[in-house]
This record gives C-alpha cells, structure tokens and sequence, in this order.
C-alpha cells in the first residue's frame, strides 16, 4: 500500500516512521509512504500556504491553490482515496481502518491553523476525525491512520491472528479479554489457574465470559 501525505512540516513524520512496525513494513515493502510539502505548490517567494479569512475572523486558513497543486502532482492509483483530516469529520475507528486497507493507495491531507479554504472540500472521497477535540495540526492524525491501517495489511505483524481478537475489531463494543505473562504471581496478585491450566476449551469458554463481562453484559 501507498500512503502520500501533504504537510506543511514534512520532517515532523521522520522519528515516528523509522521506528518499530511501521519501520519494518517499509523495509517488508508491505508498504511505502512519500511525504509532500505544501510550501513546495506555492507560487511566491514567500512560499505562503494561509491567508486571512474573507469576511474578517482569528486566525489564518490554508489556501486552496496549493493543495490543488499538490494534489495534482500525485499520481492517483486505480484504488485511492484521497482523506481530509479535520475535526468536522466522521470519527476514525477500526472498522474504517479495516475499510482502507482495501485501497491501494490512500492520500492524507493534514490540517493546520484555523483550517481549510471550504472549496478543498470539494477535491476530497472524505474527511476523518480522530476524536471530538482540536490539535494544532493533522500530522498526529495522519500517524494514526497509517499506523492503524498499516497493522492489519497481511504480512506486517509477526503473527496475523493478532488483530483478530483486539478491542473494537468486531464491534466498538468489543473489549478484548485480560491477558497475562510470566511471572504468575507478582506481590500479591496471581495469573488466573485457568489460564495454566492448558485446557484451550476452557481457556477460550473463560475469554469469552471476560469479554461479556467487561462490556457489561
């Protein structure tokens, strides 16, 4: 999977992705990601990306010219989509995570200021929230999507039945089951006997009661 992001701090990604699995499923070609600097379509000296808004208002919002730019620049692949991280958008969960990874090629555009010309609306398949707040940009929601995304691609963790069972994968009531490691017992508290007790009919009779009763049921 291709992953193209349009930032105006392109270097704000470099820590994040050349760490851990996101590192490794570069390396794995299970995936490739290519960041874009908006400051780059701009057609002055002075490289300007905002403007005051029509009408008067705080702050500054991006301009629409270079994000049309940039986004004619890319490339698009037979499966793409092109994703407007904002605060006005629909929330960001699993099952939508698991929907993306049947595209090819996903375009992530990161927010900043006071956000958006409204006409860059109309160049995007949609726009994605990560929670009912505002941050300073959308470069921490571009990492969640990929991140997200990127663990359930075949081949990226070590042992695919790992997203099989985690929170929210069957449903956003779903809450996975305790889990425990060695030591079995630490101060005062101990590792369930079942779960030693290497009988997986009812270690798996256990989980599903966990599940049940963490979601309250």
């Amino acid at each position: 999977m291709r992953f193209e992001i349009i930032t105006i701090f392109p270097e704000i990604f470099d820590s994040y992705f050349n760490e851990s699995i996101i590192r490794r499923a570069q390396t794995k070609k299970k995936i490739k990601i290519k960041i874009h600097d908006l400051r780059k379509f701009t057609s002055d000296r002075h490289k300007t990306v905002d403007d005051k808004p029509y009408g008067g208002g705080p702050g500054m919002i991006l301009k629409v010219e270079p994000i049309a730019k940039a986004l004619k620049k890319i490339k698009r692949q037979k499966k793409s989509r092109i994703i407007l991280l904002t605060p006005k958008g629909k929330h960001f969960t699993q099952k939508v995570a698991q929907t993306y990874t049947k595209y090819k090629h996903l375009i992530l555009i990161c927010g900043h200021y006071e956000g958006f010309d409204e006409r860059v609306r109309k160049m995007v398949d949609e726009e994605i929230s990560i929670g009912q707040y505002v941050l300073t940009g959308g470069e921490i929601p571009a990492m969640v999507v990929l991140d997200a995304v990127t663990r359930l691609l075949p081949g990226v963790l070590g042992h695919q039945h790992s997203v099989q069972d985690e929170t929210y994968t069957k449903d956003l009531d779903y809450i996975e089951y305790p889990q425990y490691t060695r030591p079995a017992k630490f101060n005062k508290w101990s590792v369930p006997k079942i779960l030693l007790s290497g009988n997986h009919r009812e270690i798996a009779e256990w989980r599903k009661k966990k599940v049940k009763r963490r979601r309250g049921e």
